[in-house]
């Protein structure tokens, strides 16, 4: 299967305080959430540019993802609701929809909330949890099953201090490199993945990508670019991960072939995230992620 799909623009962009919409390809779906259908709260991170980049991943990958037949889907770190209901809508079909598990986790309680309103303005259900990254018994329930995860974490570089606060800063504050979140993520990821698991992540341009890519290949994964966006504060990219077989999952035992194989591996990935500026991004406009 081919997991190269081209880059396509947002459909919808906030400028200001204004929701404006982009005229949009008529061979691109248009079946994703509705932004007046989106529930908000003040303490809960609304869609913005790195939701509009993973939900135009998805639509991007759509095909792929049809064709994936997926039976468990989940979003880590749901925030509003947006990209998990997207990821529904896109995906309903009439001889499918109903054998669909969709799941949703979020640390704030509103966000909680907020999520289950946003899904049942339009009509479609995820059991939704308030718990960091995965409880204890939907980790047990869902391990090794989930076909297509969706995470768009707190990736803001900020102090460690900040990680893990209570109310909106809890969607942004990544700590040191905007990493602390991520790197709690990708081991639980690499658990509830099924053997044809998907897992796509936003990830900013601070956070090192290149350097995600290779420690996700040494857990056996091979990784694509399927949507990069540059805007005026920020570098964004959205990443899939998927299980290759072809992958050693492990350190070979010559110190020196592996030394030879991480040198590799990293002057390949690297020249693929040469274009992105390492620049920090203050969430949001406020300082110090779905």
């Amino acid at each position: 299967m081919d997991h190269g799909v081209e880059v396509l623009p947002s459909i919808r962009t906030k400028e200001k305080d204004e929701w404006k919409s982009r005229q949009i390809p008529s061979r691109m779906p248009s079946r994703i959430a509705q932004i007046r259908l989106v529930n908000g709260h003040p303490e809960v991170y609304e869609p913005c540019d790195d939701s509009f980049a993973l939900v135009d991943a998805l639509l991007a990958d759509r095909k792929n993802l049809l064709e994936h037949q997926p039976m468990f889907c989940m979003e880590v770190g749901c925030g509003s609701g947006y990209v998990i209901t997207s990821l529904a809508i896109m995906l309903m079909q009439e001889d499918s929809a109903a054998s669909v598990s969709y799941f949703a986790t979020d640390i704030n309680p509103h966000a909680v909330r907020v999520t289950s309103e946003t899904l049942k303005a339009h009509t479609v259900h995820a059991e939704v949890l308030c718990d960091n990254i995965a409880s204890s018994g939907l980790e047990k329930r869902l391990w090794g099953k989930v076909d297509v995860m969706v995470v768009n974490p707190p990736y803001v570089p900020t102090p460690e201090d900040e990680v893990g606060r209570d109310g909106i800063a809890s969607a942004w504050a990544g700590g040191e490199n905007g990493r602390t979140v991520i790197d709690k993520i990708l081991p639980v990821a690499d658990k509830l993945l099924s053997n044809k698991g998907w897992l796509y992540m936003v990830t900013l341009a601070a956070n090192n990508p290149s350097q995600i890519c290779l420690v996700m290949k040494e857990k056996g994964y091979a990784s694509r670019i399927i949507v990069q966006r540059s805007t005026e504060e920020e570098s964004l990219h959205v990443i899939k991960f998927w299980r290759d077989p072809d992958l050693q999952v492990g350190e070979p035992k010559d110190r020196s072939v592996a030394t030879m194989q991480r040198t590799s591996s990293a002057g390949l990935t690297d020249s693929i995230f040469l274009q992105f500026p390492r620049m920090p991004f203050w969430r949001n406009g406020n300082s110090s992620t779905s």
